[in-house]
């Protein structure tokens, strides 16, 4: 199984069917925050819904196509990140993350963004990992903008947000750019 410790009060850790309730309870307390830049929220009704999504991570999992973690700080889990796509053939990475609205401002996504960044380049040896993020969205956008990814261009209404489009931002950061 997969784990990976980011420091004393931060680690990561595959998604579990026995973490469906904790991410619903996480899902639907901050559903309104969440809702503002996430487009699945209306999906997401039930502890059922959390569970089917978590077996469906955990079979993408076992056929390499994605990662999907639990954040795990101070021993509580707070929200998901992981590898939205893993791209074998070009050797490419899509991280993407959440975290519950009480937990903001602790500077974890950010800690989540650079473990997940050296997971990409170190543990799964790819060449290109990308973050991509509402060009609305400020607070996430200043994740990748801190960890030093290239912002790459914009991508048009490629997201439908429950009643308008939004365009994203693409940040890229190369294996042969990232910090040793």
């Amino acid at each position: 199984m997969f784990s990976y410790k980011i420091d004393e009060e931060l680690s990561l850790k595959l998604v579990e069917v026995r973490d469906s309730e904790r991410i619903f309870e996480l899902t639907d307390t901050s559903r309104d925050y969440l809702k503002e830049w996430l487009p699945w929220l209306d999906y997401t009704k039930t502890v059922e819904d959390s569970r089917d999504f978590i077996r469906m991570s955990r079979k993408n999992y076992a056929d390499n196509k994605t990662l999907n973690t639990v954040i795990v700080y101070q021993d509580e889990i707070v929200g998901m990140a992981g590898f939205n796509e893993l791209g074998w053939v070009n050797k490419t990475a899509k991280i993407g993350y959440w975290l519950g609205q009480e937990y903001q401002g602790n500077g974890i996504m950010t800690r989540v963004a650079e473990a997940l960044t050296d997971i990409s380049f170190g543990h799964f040896g790819m060449n290109r990992t990308e973050i991509r993020v509402a060009t609305g969205n400020v607070k996430s956008r200043g994740i990748p903008e801190r960890l030093g990814y290239t912002e790459e261009g914009t991508l048009r209404q490629v997201e439908w947000l429950y009643d308008h489009y939004v365009d994203h931002v693409v940040y890229g950061m190369l294996a042969s750019e990232w910090k040793k």
